[in-house]
């Protein structure tokens, strides 16, 4: 079992950053990428941004590539999710989720059904 915690999240006015973090406990050692979800009232969760826990391998969303940057440290089990140049439409609650399954390729790893473990989510609330 891996235990994910989010926090970070909170409110901005449009153009400006937040940092989530994602604290992983447990059996961490069987994760082999880290993702980040987010899901706004009455749509589908839907996928951010990934990272790959073992070796280099990043992807992202069209829809934030450039504006936020996912990174991890391994010696803290911490992945974080750095937005910048927030939207409204970056509204949503920010899930992280955890996968012990291994694709070669960073982007196999957009897909929601792919990960085995989730966090409860935090809110970020983007004002125009």
């Amino acid at each position: 079992q891996v235990q994910l915690v989010e926090s970070g999240g909170g409110l901005v006015q449009a153009g400006g950053s937040l940092r989530l973090s994602c604290a992983a406990s447990g059996r961490t050692f069987s994760t082999n990428a880290m993702g980040w979800f987010r899901q706004a009232p009455g749509k589908e969760r839907e996928f951010v941004a990934a990272i790959k826990w073992k070796i280099s391998g990043t992807y992202y969303a069209d829809s934030v590539k450039g504006r936020f940057t996912i990174s991890r440290d391994n010696a803290k089990n911490t992945v974080y999710l750095q937005m910048n140049s927030l939207k409204p439409e970056d509204t949503a609650i920010y899930y992280c989720a955890a996968s012990g399954r291994y694709y070669s390729g960073t982007a196999s790893y957009s897909v929601r059904g792919r990960y085995d473990y989730w966090g409860q989510g935090t809110q970020v609330t983007v004002s125009s």
